[in-house]
């Protein structure tokens, strides 16, 4: 489906940054196509070969509306982990610390073992390294997953299941380390074992005081 030139822009006093939208209609389809075009060339060809008028082409969607809306590739970047944060599945609450860090070490383990989510990530992680705007949008996509799932850990806290001042974040973070090692280092499985591992590594630790805040 070919979008024309000459969408809207977003209303002035709109949620700021690259991409911002109104939701629905028209302009929300039209970021819809390019960013799953976006996506489509991380999972294929990385992030050196990420370029916003092939984007555009896949996307069927004017050279000069991507230019405008997102600017930079990283600003493209940006606002793909920012859409794909938004999406993601809500924490789950079983009533269990082990329960719920196993729940999200599973959708971990899932995402990053689906073979274009897998490499998207791969190439994300791979620019942050030498790009600091993908750095900061890497960092950002982290920032609203681990605040997603923190609550898990201060609810246990309040059971009496780990010490009170135990760094929520910092569980949630050893849930997902060993799982992003493993898919970065060696062609492993990543969902099973793996992933039941370690979600409860990360309950030993918090349960034995390691993550207190000092």
């Amino acid at each position: 489906m070919k979008f024309p030139e000459g969408e809207p822009e977003p209303e002035a006093g709109s949620a700021a940054g690259p991409g911002a939208v109104r939701p629905g209609g028209r302009t929300a389809r039209v970021r819809a196509a390019v960013l799953e075009a976006a996506g489509d060339v991380l999972a294929e060809e990385g992030f050196a070969h990420l370029d916003l008028a092939d984007v555009a082409r896949r996307a069927e969607v004017g050279k000069t509306t991507v230019y405008r809306r997102w600017g930079t590739v990283t600003g493209l970047v940006a606002d793909l982990l920012s859409d794909m944060a938004g999406q993601s599945v809500p924490r789950t609450e079983t009533g269990s610390l082990l329960g719920d860090l196993t729940a999200n070490a599973r959708l971990v383990a899932r995402t990053l073992a689906d073979p274009r989510q897998g490499a998207l990530f791969k190439a994300v992680i791979a620019a942050a390294t030498c790009d600091p705007k993908a750095a900061e949008a890497l960092h950002g996509f982290y920032a609203v997953r681990v605040a997603e799932w923190a609550p898990c850990v201060e609810q246990a806290a309040a059971r009496g299941e780990v010490p009170v001042g135990t760094d929520a974040h910092e569980v949630i973070r050893a849930v997902s380390a060993p799982l992003y090692y493993r898919l970065l280092t060696t062609a492993d499985p990543l969902e099973g074992e793996a992933a039941d591992r370690a979600a409860a590594a990360a309950v030993v630790a918090a349960r034995a005081g390691v993550y207190v805040r000092r």
